[in-house]
């Protein structure tokens, strides 16, 4: 129990400095099972089911808040016994890492946006975010397992990533139709971090994709330009799942950025 929500996480790998890494919309620990394979080789690696994904509950809410996530998080964290870390969160992981970094400073060492951003939703987003609320109600759920799983890759990799799209889109009919539409609306709902991102004081990396359909190359690089303290790292041969579709590239651009922050 993370608080009062029962919250399955992964603890393994090697070494003292800890990463940990949080899944994306739809998605649960599973999506990282290669790449924190490669990654605990030399680090200590915690993957947390975010609350309304995989095996973690989210107690029956209406909207699961992105706060309300990374104050899960923080509690996961203290069960760990883990000081300090590492978060790299993909897409909305991102928002949540983001999150814990603002309202649990002292639990992080480094943030890591892995094809995910500080901006609030734009009214367009918010509205397409409305729209798979009521797929989703509608009890057309199906229609999103068809269509975002394969969205989230570059259209170079479709066919080499078969399997994982596939996986990803057994993972969407999994999750609850009420946990998707409270997820939606939490993420609907978040606060712009833009400022609070700039505050931090702690060593940022941004890492995207050229390929993304989610997040366009012009998009990221007026995040790029808006963060000049951040760090930022182009996938070129990836869309929005450059750890699934370049995992040897994103571990050395992560593991270079690692090196960098100071271990007491």
């Amino acid at each position: 129990m993370a608080g009062d929500t029962p919250v399955r996480y992964s603890d393994g790998g090697k070494g003292t400095q800890v990463v940990l890494l949080l899944h994306g919309y739809l998605e649960s620990i599973e999506v990282w099972e290669e790449f924190a394979g490669m990654l605990g080789r030399n680090y200590r690696v915690i993957c947390v089911d975010l609350p309304g994904h995989g095996f973690s509950d989210w107690g029956g809410r209406s909207v699961i808040g992105i706060d309300y996530m990374a104050d899960t998080v923080a509690e996961v964290l203290r069960i760990a016994e883990v000081d300090r870390c590492t978060v790299a969160g993909h897409s909305m992981g991102g928002y949540v890492a983001l999150a814990l970094a603002e309202n649990h400073p002292e639990r992080v060492e480094g943030l890591v946006l892995f094809h995910s951003s500080p901006n609030a939703d734009s009214p367009e987003k918010a509205a397409n975010r409305l729209r798979e609320i009521e797929l989703v109600e509608a009890g057309k759920k199906e229609l999103l397992a068809r269509v975002n799983p394969g969205k989230g890759f570059a259209e170079a990799n479709l066919r080499r990533c078969a399997d994982e799209i596939e996986d990803l889109a057994e993972q969407v009919m999994l999750t609850e139709d009420d946990a998707i539409a409270a997820v939606l609306r939490g993420m609907a709902e978040r606060p712009d971090r833009n400022e609070a991102m700039r505050r931090f004081g702690i060593p940022e990396l941004m890492i995207f994709g050229r390929g993304d359909n989610y997040i366009p190359v012009a998009a990221a690089q007026a995040m790029i330009e808006a963060q000049p303290q951040a760090r930022a790292a182009w996938l070129d041969n990836s869309g929005h799942m450059g750890f699934v579709e370049q995992p040897d590239e994103s571990l050395a651009i992560l593991s270079d950025f690692l090196a960098t922050i100071p271990q007491q």
